[in-house]
């Protein structure tokens, strides 16, 4: 079972995500099964912020000095999953997921659902450095948003 904590230290995410904490244990229980850890306790955070922020820490842990979409930190490079495991944290800029701003309302939540599950990936283990990498994680990444889709829309 994933237990995420929802954290927001931007104010526009409010005006398009009511219920965040809601909206992503949703998400995660929407998750394939094989992603859903079901004897166990996964734990991560989510932090909901803004391209100023993300941009300082892109960098000073990844020395990048811009913002992105999505940042994601494991707690452990060699991740193993065990009963209990809390497996990093993930950064989700609001001005990325708000573009363009004409977007409706579900097209934003499906492009926030995408960038959490790409956050997701990175924590337990996925990377896309190499080619062949990038192919497998964005298999994974299709795999687990259908399944999120058809069940929650």
């Amino acid at each position: 079972m994933i237990n995420l904590d929802v954290f927001s230290d931007e104010k526009a995410w409010s005006k398009r995500l009511k219920k965040k904490d809601f909206f992503f244990k949703n998400v995660c229980k929407a998750f394939p099964k094989k992603y859903k850890f079901l004897n166990k306790k996964i734990y991560l955070t989510l932090l909901l912020s803004n391209n100023k922020n993300i941009k300082k820490l892109n960098k000073n842990f990844r020395n990048k000095n811009n913002p992105t979409d999505v940042l994601s930190f494991p707690f452990n490079d060699n991740i193993k999953i065990s009963k209990k495991t809390y497996i990093g944290d993930i950064i989700i800029s609001y001005n990325f997921m708000n573009m363009p701003k004409s977007q409706n309302l579900n097209t934003f939540k499906q492009k926030v659902i995408k960038t959490f599950i790409h956050g997701f990936l990175h924590l337990i283990g996925f990377d896309h450095i190499q080619n062949s990498d990038y192919k497998k994680m964005l298999k994974e990444e299709e795999f687990i948003y259908n399944s999120v889709i058809s069940k929650i829309g």
